[in-house]
């Protein structure tokens, strides 16, 4: 008998109950009798928080998984998944709630961020390579959210309504790619699939899933998703999270004993369990998936987060070959919007860490251009090292699309400093923070309990670049005192009417107007007291004196008229683009258009610099001379772009969804009566072949242009042979599609059916090889049919810049 069995065969009907539910917010419960030991899980798809507030810990942050997925490389997908596996480790969690493969089905959707594609053959494979990299440590993912999660609105009670085919070719295909692959968990979603809730799916859980697929892991739900006991149980799910809330317990022990849940199903679920517990080396003698000497040998996680980032931006546009910059011609940069100086470097919603260090834009740019250094350029066969020169960098706020007040952070603040303090008013926990802002969801810190904590504190140092009305805010739910410079501004409770559905669009507001001198410092103190231990986020926002939007549009257009060149930051903040809501509109918050027209208007030379985690509307793109998509960049988001900008990386990336020109190019998001219909079917994205798209599936520009000399199909693989005739090294993602020779109006006319990277210095030919799998010639028809046919075959820059091809009959 198997370890795993006979641990099973050890459990009474109690104890396996027990250990199918959460234990508090992040684990599963340890059985010391049978060498089992507590199992750990924790967020997320760019970082490891871990499993409570240790602001002691920072996490890595790599760029957001729609960057990963803009890499089109499978390679340094599994390498940023192997960070993370060695960052779970460190923390002691044993399974990473990632990565998220829905697919982009409108751009309105305001998670897409944490998705990798509106394909399903490019999210199938970044996220294989990704659960392959995790794993590759010993540790752990749960592919989610299983399945057509694909929006917001109404999560938590949606109803999809999608038709067999649409269902098996689209939203299914990239979890039959990874759990093909060997995944070892899966998440099961919020939202109902036609007419059930996922959590008790069986056709789906069971019957595709578990025996279809042969998936022999554990299914957790999305925390908070099961809402029964019997019909979740019978339905395929494995394990409910969290403690709170929970369906299961003594209520699951009564359904099995009154015979409404057969004990075998139980026991499959603790069998599942078990196996994963013996993968991640927490059951005793059981031999763990990946012994500790087969791991990867360390990574830099910063050294990665800035490869990735570089490799996933986009260079949408580059008029008249602006970029790279030469950076010993630089003599001034002028640099505009706040998103340049407060980087937005990761989405908001439940999966957010605190990194070490961030670098903005702003600082990037400055590093890299503040003075005699020298910045690696490729050139020609080897590297060449140019010398730069001083040169200026001015900043202008020029536009804030921020809503709140921002969290108070930077050289006007110092001494942060977040403090704990029991019942009798005893300090249990003392900590420097790098910003005036405390998250966390799950435990406190080491050694203090959560009935220990009566108070939150927050304290810190303002000293005042400008006099003038100063903005102070409380940014939180609870009840709240708020001093400074010794004077009470607030004390009372802040609370607003908000569901769960709407938490993430983030705490209530207050703001205080001050009149503050230059140069005089004065203490500011943030007291919490109170709340719910296990879910906690407030902050102390600031706010300088602004002289509006009109004087900032304009000091930003002077700044550029007398520059080199013009770097304008836009993007989307937490208010708009967040996990828990979807988007009204894709137009970028605030004045951000405005400010690109007039410092256009004011330096023909102008870069535009979008940071966002998916398609935004561009109404001025052809007024400007490059644009360059940084999506959420990660911890090293600066020195990623002045590594692009500059010249010393290619920007790497290729758009994984199409952008559109409009919001009513965008599919809706709303249900209607509690149902969400896919009436699109397969026709989804760029399968749709929209006719104006402002940029299509596929794009991205390099520093170097392409050849495509050759395409032929030898058995089941195509070759393609293109030359780099540009004058650096470069690499370009051949795309191959196929599609109906003859028009097929059941099908869309060219999809996607594989991708491979070419590089080569200046001047060399190189031939790929992109295999052609045999799914891409099927439909799904009750079953996997191969059409056959004749197809057409096409090497291809982009979707819409199809470069060469050649017929394939079957």
């Amino acid at each position: 008998m198997s370890v795993i069995e006979e641990a099973l065969a050890a459990l009474d009907l109690e104890t396996k109950v027990k250990l199918l539910s959460g234990q508090d917010f992040w684990t599963l419960p340890a059985i010391p009798e049978i060498g089992l030991r507590s199992l750990v899980m924790s967020d997320g798809p760019i970082g490891l928080r871990g499993v409570g507030w240790r602001p002691d810990d920072p996490s890595v942050a790599l760029p957001s998984p729609t960057a990963l997925a803009a890499t089109w490389d499978p390679a340094l997908a599994r390498t940023a998944g192997r960070v993370l596996g060695q960052e779970a480790r460190r923390k002691g969690v044993h399974v990473l709630l990632a990565p998220t493969v829905n697919l982009h089905r409108s751009p309105l959707g305001g998670r897409h961020f944490e998705c990798y594609s509106e394909d399903p053959l490019l999210t199938g494979e970044i996220g294989a390579a990704y659960v392959a990299g995790v794993q590759d440590q010993g540790v752990g993912t749960t592919v989610k959210h299983f399945v057509a999660n694909d929006s917001e609105t109404d999560r938590f009670t949606v109803d999809v309504r999608v038709g067999e085919r649409a269902l098996r070719e689209l939203y299914l295909a990239p979890f039959e790619r990874i759990v093909g692959s060997g995944g070892w968990g899966v998440m099961a979603a919020y939202n109902g699939v036609n007419g059930s809730t996922m959590t008790e799916h069986a056709d789906l859980q069971i019957g595709v899933l578990k025996r279809e697929w042969g998936f022999d892991g554990v299914i957790v739900s999305d925390w908070t998703a099961a809402r029964t006991t019997a019909p979740a149980a019978n339905g395929g799910l494995d394990v409910v999270m969290p403690a709170v809330g929970d369906p299961w317990g003594e209520a699951l022990v009564a359904a099995v004993r009154s015979g409404a849940v057969p004990e075998e199903v139980v026991d499959d679920k603790v069998r599942r369990v078990l196996r994963l517990a013996a993968r991640v080396g927490i059951l005793d003698g059981a031999a763990p998936a990946v012994a500790a000497t087969d791991r990867p040998s360390t990574l830099d996680g910063a050294a990665v987060a800035r490869t990735v980032a570089a490799r996933s931006f986009v260079l949408a546009r580059n008029h008249g070959g602006l970029l790279p910059l030469d950076p010993a011609r630089l003599r001034t940069v002028a640099v505009s919007g706040a998103l340049a100086a407060d980087a937005r470097v990761q989405g908001g919603g439940s999966a957010l860490v605190q990194p070490a260090r961030v670098v903005s834009p702003l600082d990037g740019l400055t590093a890299a251009l503040a003075g005699e250094q020298t910045l690696a350029v490729p050139g020609g066969v080897s590297e060449y090292a140019a010398v730069m020169n001083a040169a200026t960098v001015t900043y202008s706020v020029g536009a804030d699309p921020r809503r709140r007040v921002p969290v108070a952070r930077g050289p006007q603040w110092s001494g942060i400093t977040g403090v704990l303090r029991g019942p009798d008013g005893r300090e249990v926990f003392r900590s420097p923070l790098p910003t005036a802002y405390v998250r966390w969801m799950g435990d406190p810190p080491p050694g203090v309990a959560p009935d220990g904590i009566a108070e939150l504190v927050l304290s810190a140092r303002l000293t005042p670049a400008t006099g003038g009305t100063h903005e102070l805010a409380i940014v939180g739910f609870g009840d709240f005192t708020l001093t400074a410079g010794g004077h009470t501004l607030f004390d009372g409770p802040i609370y607003r009417d908000q569901d769960e559905s709407d938490v993430f669009r983030g705490p209530a507001e207050r703001r205080f107007p001050v009149e503050l001198p230059e140069g005089e410092p004065i203490d500011v103190v943030l007291t919490q007291r109170g709340g719910n231990p296990g879910f906690v986020w407030f902050a102390i926002g600031h706010a300088p004196p602004s002289p509006g939007p009109d004087a900032l549009l304009a000091e930003a257009a002077a700044a550029a008229a007398e520059a080199d060149v013009a770097v304008v930051v836009v993007g989307t903040t937490e208010e708009v683009e967040s996990e828990g809501f979807d988007r009204t509109t894709l137009a970028l918050p605030g004045h951000q258009d405005e400010l690109v027209r007039r410092v256009a208007a004011a330096n023909p030379r102008t870069v535009v610099v979008v940071n966002a985690g998916s398609p935004v509307l561009m109404p001025w793109a052809d007024e400007v001379a490059a644009i360059l998509l940084t999506w959420f960049p990660g911890q090293e988001a600066g020195a990623a772009l002045a590594d692009v900008l500059l010249g010393a990386k290619e920007p790497g990336g290729r758009l994984p969804t199409t952008w559109p020109r409009r919001d009513a190019d965008a599919l809706p998001v709303t249900p209607t009566g509690g149902a969400l219909p896919y009436d699109e079917g397969v026709f989804l994205g760029y399968r749709a072949d929209p006719a104006d798209p402002l940029f299509p599936f596929g794009h991205g520009l390099g520093y170097t242009d392409w050849a495509y000399e050759s395409l032929s199909i030898e058995d089941t693989d195509a070759l393609v042979t293109l030359r780099n005739t540009g004058g650096r090294p470069g690499r370009e993602v051949v795309q191959l599609y196929i599609g109906p020779s003859t028009p097929d109006p059941s099908r869309p006319r060219r999809w996607l059916a594989g991708f491979a990277a070419a590089e080569a210095e200046p001047g060399e030919a190189v031939t790929v090889r992109v295999p052609l799998p045999e799914r891409a010639f099927q439909v799904w028809d009750g079953g996997w049919q191969k059409v056959p046919g004749t197809y057409l075959v096409e090497a291809a820059h982009s979707v819409a810049d199809r470069r060469l091809g050649t017929e394939l009959t079957l």
